[in-house]
């Protein structure tokens, strides 16, 4: 993890051609990976945050109910959202060290050994 990348020289990456890697299977294979876990994990947590806030604003009752003490399901509720927030981080950065790094890693060896450079630049 980090950026333990050989620094390239700026005349380096200006002779690299964005547009190829950027049409090549490699990057999109990892836009795709990428996309599948960002967008239904997304959709989930909206839902989640959203429903939250709908039952804030019209189900008083219900979340007023104690649970224990002075602690009602709004509170756990409110909580669950903080703890989600961070469970979902987690299960992000273990995703993206074992899914996506390795693929970012692939092209940009690619870019390094200059597979992806500019027909003009050569």
């Amino acid at each position: 993890m980090g950026n333990d990348a050989p620094s390239a020289t700026s005349s380096t990456l200006a002779e690299v051609d964005y547009g190829a890697v950027q049409a090549s299977p490699e990057f999109q294979r990892l836009r795709r990976t990428h996309r599948s876990f960002v967008f239904p994990v997304l959709g989930a947590c909206l839902a989640w945050y959203f429903a939250y806030v709908l039952l804030a604003s019209y189900a008083h009752d219900f979340m007023s109910t104690r649970v224990f003490g002075s602690v009602n399901i709004a509170m756990v509720l409110g909580l669950a959202q903080v703890v989600t927030t961070f469970a979902v981080t987690m299960w992000y950065v273990h995703y993206a060290n074992k899914r996506l790094d390795p693929l970012a890693e692939e092209i940009r060896d690619e870019i390094e050994t200059g597979v992806f450079e500019n027909e003009e630049a050569r």
